[in-house]
């Protein structure tokens, strides 16, 4: 790896882990826990949850596996020219998805508004919410940490994966002032505090937000002109991709579309890590910082240029209009909010289906029970679910 920088995450400086370790010996701290996400239930999981397309409408679509692994690759190219600490990021990388639902945004959506909608019985207390357990509705990057810190059972002497802080915090994209506030009492100074005091993560996790963009946004280009969703002629109105069609068809004009548009797309992508790259340079520069501690003080200093954030725009702008809100697309997603809605009703009513409680869990409320065990289903076992549940096949 080469020489990090003093504005990097350096393991042996790192906050530690909830429940102190020895260190490996041959392995330093953000390495073993890309090694923890990598052999946990909820990662093998992802290669079956829905990125855009459902999971069994193709075999070559993208899934939440196969998407977290090109954030990673885009993460770490990134990282190695900034001088941040290469293992961490693709830790991020692979973990931030760690606690998405079945369906995609749809999945999440609906079972968001469950939790928001449905509230609890005043007068069941299994079914308030508890200290251990997050408030309000649903959002994955919380339910991201929720995995790795609470919900994986691997090992004898504590829940989670005990991961280090630096690898917490970046898998806390977002968070409510609320849950916020019941991390902080939970751990005080903790990864909720930079909520509470509007402080930026490190440079490594604001990086693996950014390859995650830049990640969908391609890819999503690939899936749905390989779908026949979107087409080259569509995609001509949006320059970011546009210019480098235009170039490759120059050059080959000979070239068959499958291979034009895998040649455009990659360049669309060089031509973003590279801009990344020198405009972050330009701004780690101008801020000065000489540790994380510093970082942490500044706004977002991974960044697009000016001109190349307003082409992202355009071309997310572009994706939501032609592709995530396409007739077939939005079809689609209607069946999965309803799969995920009757299924989290009839948990609710009927705990008995739930899986039974560990042994020593933390109490949680029935509510929370219940969205963490939708939340881990891959998209076909909650169709064999709601198969089970209701005799209904909502999904050709």
């Amino acid at each position: 790896m080469p020489e990090l920088q003093p504005y990097a995450c350096h393991p042996e400086r790192s906050r530690g882990r909830r429940y102190p370790q020895a260190p490996a010996p041959t392995r330093n701290d953000f390495q073993r826990d890309r090694d923890r996400v990598i052999h946990s239930s909820a990662f093998r999981r992802l290669v079956y949850k829905t990125q855009v397309f459902l999971n069994h409408e193709g075999d070559l679509f993208r899934t939440r596996l196969t998407h977290s692994l090109e954030v990673a690759q885009l993460g770490r190219s990134i990282a190695r020219a900034l001088g941040l600490h290469e293992d961490l990021v693709e830790a991020l990388a692979l973990a931030h998805d760690l606690g998405h639902t079945p369906f995609g945004h749809a999945g999440q959506d609906a079972l968001n508004a469950c939790l928001h909608q449905l509230p609890p019985e005043p007068d069941a207390p299994e079914d308030q919410p508890t200290p251990h357990e997050p408030v309000g509705g649903f959002e994955h990057n919380l339910q991201s940490l929720r995995v790795v810190d609470t919900l994986e059972q691997r090992y004898p002497d504590f829940d989670g994966l005990n991961l280090c802080f630096e690898t917490r915090e970046g898998i806390l994209k977002h968070c409510s002032r609320a849950n916020a506030e019941r991390l902080q009492q939970l751990e005080p100074g903790g990864v909720g505090a930079r909520f509470l005091l509007g402080h930026a993560p490190s440079l490594e996790a604001q990086l693996a937000n950014l390859a995650d963009e830049i990640a969908y946004n391609a890819h999503d280009i690939d899936d749905g002109v390989r779908s026949g969703l979107l087409t080259l002629e569509q995609l001509g109105e949006v320059e970011l991709f546009e210019r480098h069609l235009r170039a490759v068809r120059q050059q080959y004009p000979a070239l068959n579309a499958k291979r034009l548009l895998y040649e455009a797309i990659r360049r669309m992508l060089t031509e973003q890590v590279y801009d990344v790259i020198d405009a972050s340079r330009a701004a780690i520069a101008e801020a000065g910082v000489q540790s994380v501690d510093e970082v942490r003080l500044c706004p977002p200093l991974l960044r697009f240029s000016a001109p190349m954030r307003a082409q992202t725009g355009a071309l997310k702008r572009f994706l939501m209009a032609q592709l995530y809100r396409h007739p077939q697309v939005l079809a689609q997603t209607e069946r999965a909010r309803l799969v995920v809605t009757e299924l989290y009703l009839i948990y609710h009513q009927d705990p008995r289906q739930l899986p039974a409680q560990a042994p020593g869990a933390l109490p949680i409320s029935l509510r929370r029970r219940v969205a963490d065990h939708i939340a881990g289903m891959t998209d076909r076992y909650a169709m064999r679910e709601h198969l089970r549940l209701t005799g209904q096949s909502l999904f050709d």
